[in-house]
């Protein structure tokens, strides 16, 4: 028996061995294991046994089965990595060929705007500066001379987290970029140009809401500043970004904790085709005035907070919606379409990559 088993552990295992595909590896697999397979057989004499004999011989069928089973195994593991190289080997790309005409993704309006934002201000000297979406009620609110009743701070306006820093301020996320500005202030030394683009959140959406949305304001601070330079840098920015050189501004007294004398920015439009058209004097006939973005000299207070002489150093800041921005340029008049991820509404007013905004060659695509 013993030299039986041993006969036909080799004549499998090289039968395993010389098998030239997967098909006759399955057939040999069939042939030893299967129902009818010469194994199984073999393991069916173990019923018939005595318990001697059992003990004896169980062992050695048990083994010739782990045997075979391990050949095939292995056997089969080296014709897939066979099989595999010679498809590899097949498949070659030739790079030379011209790219298929695959689908391309769209960069987003949002990055788009922003993009142009930081090439129209870079040509003005500003320099962009970023700050964490997370901050602490100082930052966010007490440092821009914002006081503890002041709606804004308000839990239906603001989202708070319900613990406290390790200082014990309350933390919450960004209702403006503001706080990157008080941040750049306590860092850099005067003077400071920066522009401060990124995400903010409020409790709101509609229409024309939305609780995550996207910002960018601005900041100037230097000697001898005031609202002239604060006027010109507006209409340079807008000129640039619509591209066009009619663009007439009115700036409306206002109230911002943060800015003394605060001011409204409206630009004049008209409307065509449904669109409004920024471009014109709003007192024209066909025309109006367009409340736009928030400005104002930066309030003594604030320079103050910062660690900065207020005798010495002024500035201005502003801030103006980023999604706003692109809807009055591009022509989109829901702003919860550009948080849906519908990529039909992206391949329409999406841009193409290689488009980069730059001033000698155009803003917009």
């Amino acid at each position: 028996m013993m030299s039986d088993i041993q006969a036909v552990q080799a004549r499998l295992v090289d039968d395993i061995n010389a098998a030239s595909d997967l098909d006759t590896l399955e057939a040999l697999r069939v042939a030893a294991l299967g129902k009818a397979g010469s194994i199984t057989a073999l393991l069916k004499t173990l019923g018939g046994m005595s318990p001697e004999e059992r003990q004896a011989q169980g062992p050695r069928i048990h083994a010739l089965r782990e045997s075979v089973t391990t050949a095939i195994a292995s056997r089969k593991a080296a014709l897939d990595a066979a099989a595999l190289d010679v498809k590899l080997a097949a498949e070659a790309i030739d790079m030379t060929l011209p790219a298929a005409d695959t689908p391309r993704g769209s960069v987003h309006p949002v990055s788009q705007v922003m993009d142009e934002l930081a090439e129209i201000f870079a040509d003005m000297g500003f320099a962009v500066a970023t700050g964490p979406e997370i901050e602490d009620d100082w930052h966010n609110f007490t440092a821009l001379n914002i006081p503890e009743t002041h709606p804004a701070r308000a839990m239906h306006d603001t989202f708070y987290f319900p613990d406290a820093n390790a200082d014990g301020q309350k933390m919450l996320l960004r209702t403006h970029t503001s706080p990157v500005q008080i941040r750049t202030m306590m860092t850099q030394e005067p003077p400071i140009r920066i522009i401060a683009p990124g995400r903010v959140y409020r409790s709101d959406s509609d229409a024309t809401h939305t609780p995550m949305f996207h910002q960018v304001e601005g900041l100037v601070i230097d000697r001898g500043i005031h609202m002239g330079h604060l006027k010109w840098t507006l209409e340079t920015f807008l000129k640039a970004y619509f591209e066009r050189d009619d663009i007439v501004l009115r700036l409306r007294p206002s109230y911002f904790p943060f800015t003394e004398p605060s001011a409204e920015v409206d630009v004049g439009y008209k409307q065509e085709k449904g669109r409004r058209i920024v471009g014109g004097n709003g007192d024209d006939e066909g025309h109006a005035w367009m409340e736009l973005l928030g400005s104002g000299m930066v309030n003594r207070r604030v320079i103050a907070n910062c660690g900065l002489d207020p005798d010495e150093w002024q500035g201005f800041a502003f801030g103006v919606g980023v999604d706003r921005l692109a809807m009055l340029k591009y022509g989109m008049d829901d702003l919860r379409a550009f948080f849906d991820g519908d990529l039909r509404w992206l391949s329409h007013y999406g841009f193409n990559a290689l488009n980069v905004p730059t001033l000698s060659g155009g803003i917009s695509a």
